[in-house]
């Protein structure tokens, strides 16, 4: 593809020789000849001076490219687009592997794709064009939208909903039983049925070995536009509101409801019963222990804004030399005593 059937396709200006023969998108340091990167950050300034890329994506105010340019107000995005024209997903073909397991009042469209040794069982429904990798489980009664990705080995438990265009990664299981026991007398532990649906909205993309349980009453609901990390944990009976982000290793404990454009960083959680306000920030590690109004940046554990997390942290820093000072006046206040006496 030459660049300036690139640029079309990306629906950005050129500069320079748009007849350039473009094969792939390489990252700036390694891009040779035939690729584009793409610039982003300024940090990167001496990267892109040396680059030897035939074509770099990159800001309106960008200088210093050696290579033609592709001028995007988004670079980064115009980078993840350049990446679906140059490397598009392969489907494979519709129909039904001969060694797949389909219930008899299943229904599965005819330009959906099964593979081997995926389960659909009764009363299960595959919308149009959804492609169900090999080993893949689709409980009883559950529904899968049109344009769903289910990688190998995903499991979909029964009277599930997942909606348009809904991408689940390997090994994540949707509708698993909530954490729900009731204590007898003897100390011992009554399970709780969990018998809710899990209902994914359209647009949601779910990580490798993530878990999204099911609830005793009510439902469990992940709005739309929402992408999920590997190796999350969404309890029973969580909302997480539209176009929010989860990354790796976060756990939302029961009924806490998340609102929307909400970022939890790495190994970050959230106690059960509270609410995340709108467009809030929730930095790596953080431990959230009470409800959040929008707006708000939380970091460390216990929790505070990180604002003040910042200035504490510095305090932090400074306490071993505190610490000397503080014995240091206290010898000298011990000595001035001795004096008075």
């Amino acid at each position: 593809m030459t660049l300036g059937e690139l640029a079309r396709r990306l629906e950005c200006p050129v500069e320079g020789d748009s007849g350039i023969e473009i094969h792939r998108v390489a990252k700036i340091e390694s891009a040779g000849p035939g690729d584009v990167t793409f610039f982003a950050a300024s940090k990167y300034a001496a990267a892109l001076a040396a680059t030897k890329a035939s074509a770099v994506i990159a800001g309106a105010d960008a200088a210093g490219a050696p290579c033609a340019v592709i001028r995007s107000a988004s670079p980064y995005l115009t980078f993840a687009k350049a990446l679906q024209v140059l490397s598009p997903e392969r489907k494979p073909e519709p129909g039904v592997h001969k060694l797949a397991a389909i219930a008899a009042d299943a229904v599965v469209d005819p330009s959906a794709t099964v593979g081997a040794f995926a389960v659909i069982e009764r009363g299960a429904r595959v919308g149009a064009r959804t492609v169900v990798h090999p080993h893949v489980v689709i409980g009883a009664e559950s529904m899968i939208g049109p344009d769903c990705v289910l990688h190998a080995h995903v499991s979909i438990r029964e009277r599930c909903v997942l909606g348009a265009r809904v991408v689940v990664q390997n090994g994540a299981v949707i509708g698993s039983d909530g954490y729900g026991f009731a204590p007898r007398p003897d100390g011992s532990y009554e399970k709780i049925p969990q018998v809710g649906p899990v209902v994914i909205e359209d647009d949601v993309e779910i990580g490798a070995n993530t878990t999204i349980d099911r609830p005793a009453i009510g439902e469990t609901r992940i709005k739309s536009g929402v992408k999920i990390d590997n190796l999350v944990q969404i309890a029973h009976g969580v909302v997480v509101g539209r176009n929010s982000l989860l990354a790796a290793q976060v756990g939302i404990a029961g009924t806490t409801i998340i609102g929307d454009n909400v970022m939890f960083g790495g190994q970050s959680g959230a106690s059960g019963h509270l609410t995340i306000g709108d467009r809030v920030k929730v930095a790596a590690k953080t431990g959230i222990i009470a409800s959040i109004d929008a707006g708000v940046s939380m970091s460390g554990h216990p929790m505070m804004e990180t604002s003040e997390w910042r200035r504490a942290h510095v305090v932090v820093r400074k306490l071993p030399e505190m610490r000397k000072q503080l014995k240091s006046l206290e010898e000298r206040l011990a000595a001035l005593e001795e004096k008075t006496k």
